[in-house]
């Protein structure tokens, strides 16, 4: 049992490589998402995956913003040096957007 839960814990923490957006090219934060956080966020981020649904966090965007760079040992890949703070912070802003889809 405990070897399936590091086996787990390993696959999560090794999720999506972060691909970095070209620096003189636009970051297209959700395509960016989609590719990299969508693996875990489910839905953009409005459902819950692997990881925690990020639309309507409780978190404010200190935490969310230090997640996203420093990670999260076992669960969550860190993101720092695959982004710009600027970057980071239009995730954050993307994250705070997030509405239910229509339909």
């Amino acid at each position: 049992m405990v070897l399936g839960a590091s086996l787990l814990f390993a696959e999560v923490a090794q999720a999506q490589p972060a691909t970095p957006a070209p620096e003189n090219g636009t970051f297209e934060v959700e395509q960016v998402f989609a590719g990299t956080c969508g693996f875990c966020h489910s839905d953009g981020g409005r459902a819950a995956g692997k990881g925690p649904q990020l639309m309507n966090s409780p978190r404010d965007d200190e935490f969310i913003r230090n997640r996203i760079k420093q990670g999260k040992q076992g669960a969550m890949p860190a993101f720092d040096g695959a982004f710009t703070d600027a970057q980071i912070d239009q995730i954050v802003k993307y994250i705070r957007a997030l509405k239910p889809r229509e339909g």
